[in-house]
């Protein structure tokens, strides 16, 4: 369904439609929500990118941050569509410059995030961007990553947020735009 505030649409509908809820992946009781669908049909995804867009279109931001390896995929497109620049974090050791840093919590441990140190010049405004907010471990280290840098963190953008999972609050006091929200696991 549509983010609150938004009222459905035809787009909202065709967008939602390519996603795919696959249960038991990847361990029981995990309702994984595939966005493969929507990236195999060129119109859907067309339709996607324009829609998250317009959806941080009164955001001022300079630039956008996204984490590998699907939130490149929407954090490229939204950068080409925006016209901004595009800041990849990746897993550590993986980028050739001297890097910054910000560790997350999974339910296992925690990894972390890098960027390049020159990609987020003080006071640049940055837009973090990713396919999924889920429980916002990795949101919240992007905008670590953002703020560690002198950064500044103009809103967050989603193409999917599973509500249930409470991932908004990690990233608080930022705003979150989100296209498609799920309430619970059977959404």
């Amino acid at each position: 369904m549509p983010d609150a505030g938004s009222a459905p649409d035809a787009s909202f509908r065709d967008i939602e439609r390519h996603i795919m809820t696959v249960a038991d992946f990847p361990k029981p009781g995990v309702s994984f929500k595939d966005i493969t669908p929507l990236l195999d049909d060129g119109p859907a995804l067309h339709d996607a990118i324009d829609a998250l867009a317009n959806a941080v279109e009164h955001l001022d931001y300079d630039r956008i941050v996204c984490a590998e390896a699907r939130g490149f995929v929407f954090g490229t497109a939204l950068a080409y569509r925006t016209r901004k620049g595009l800041i990849l974090a990746r897993k550590p050791n993986k980028l050739p410059r001297r890097t910054i840093s910000a560790e997350y919590k999974l339910e296992y441990g925690t990894d972390s995030l890098e960027a390049h140190v020159d990609s987020i010049p003080p006071g640049t405004r940055v837009l973090v961007a990713d396919d999924l907010l889920a429980t916002g471990g990795t949101a919240r280290a992007m905008c670590q990553l953002v703020e560690n840098a002198g950064g500044v963190v103009a809103g967050a953008a989603f193409m999917i947020e599973l509500l249930y999972l409470g991932g908004r609050q990690a990233i608080t006091p930022h705003e979150v735009v989100s296209l498609i929200t799920y309430e619970n696991p059977e959404d």
